[in-house]
């Protein structure tokens, strides 16, 4: 896909986790649009993934630290054809495969459950070195809150990524500013996150994380660093693309009532003409 056709794929996901969300009456729309760029890129442009072929021995994985925002990754799968876009409807509805954090046993495309922080990591580290184990040559990638890097496994994770070496992993971490209880640096700052890592011997790449050449560039600088695991501290915006949502902790876990949704998809709706004026 070229930028424009990413662009234009991330407006699709948004709408729908934002469709999710409203769906369900729950859920976490912020840090899920936040994060869709990065989801957009991973699975259409950067893993090696069939969506005919779901559990295909030689793919990269992938795995959703910040296990609440399911609609992002739910919605980035369903547009990459793992499953029906229509099912996203049913997120969190009681007898759906769509629950509240993704489960590895009934969704195509999930590699790992995830739900309590700071667990993903510490999951993609073994699958890294797992792989580095067997000689197999799949990467391997994993999304982060920064909030969630306030958990001290994250650290202990790692401290043993830097250790092995192991330049087949790549920790992404979405830095919008703010978790739960507002922003980060009231609650618990987490800076400088790049001196943090790079204390635990990983190259660290600092980038704008809803700029598609910017999310590109890293990428390709992650897949040719060697000797060394990649942390990617991605600059977002909590909420992006949807007006009232922008940059407010409020929508961290609140999902948009009737009013809201039908202002949320209009908003999404002139991003999409917008795109499709370039």
């Amino acid at each position: 896909m070229d930028k424009l056709e990413l662009m234009k794929m991330a407006n699709e996901v948004r709408k729908g986790i934002v469709t999710a969300c409203h769906s369900a009456k729950s859920g976490h729309p912020g840090g899920s649009l936040s994060a869709a760029d990065i989801y957009t890129y991973l699975f259409f442009e950067e893993m090696n993934v069939d969506p005919a072929d779901p559990k295909k021995a030689d793919r990269d994985r992938f795995v959703l630290s910040k296990g609440h925002t399911a609609p992002g990754y739910y919605s980035t799968l369903a547009h990459r054809g793992f499953f029906p876009v229509e099912d996203l409807t049913t997120l969190r509805k009681v007898g759906s495969y769509l629950q509240g954090h993704p489960d590895m046993k009934h969704i195509p495309g999930v590699d790992m459950s995830s739900g309590s922080l700071g667990q993903g990591i510490s999951a993609a580290v073994g699958m890294a070195i797992s792989a580095k184990l067997s000689g197999d040559d799949y990467r391997v990638y994993t999304l982060l809150g920064d909030g969630e890097i306030q958990e001290g496994q994250v650290w202990e994770a790692s401290m043993l990524a830097g250790h092995r070496k192991l330049d087949n992993l790549v920790v992404i971490v979405d830095n919008n500013n703010l978790q739960i209880d507002g922003p980060i640096t009231e609650v618990n700052s987490p800076y400088p996150i790049d001196k943090k890592f790079e204390a635990f011997n990983f190259h660290v790449i600092n980038i704008n994380g809803n700029d598609f050449d910017e999310i590109a560039a890293a990428f390709k600088e992650a897949r040719e660093t060697k000797g060394q695991p990649t942390a990617i501290v991605a600059r977002t915006l909590k909420g992006k693309d949807v007006s009232f949502m922008e940059n407010q902790v409020a929508w961290h876990g609140t999902a948009p009532n009737d009013e809201q949704y039908a202002t949320a998809m209009a908003d999404l709706e002139k991003v999409g003409e917008a795109l499709c004026q370039m």
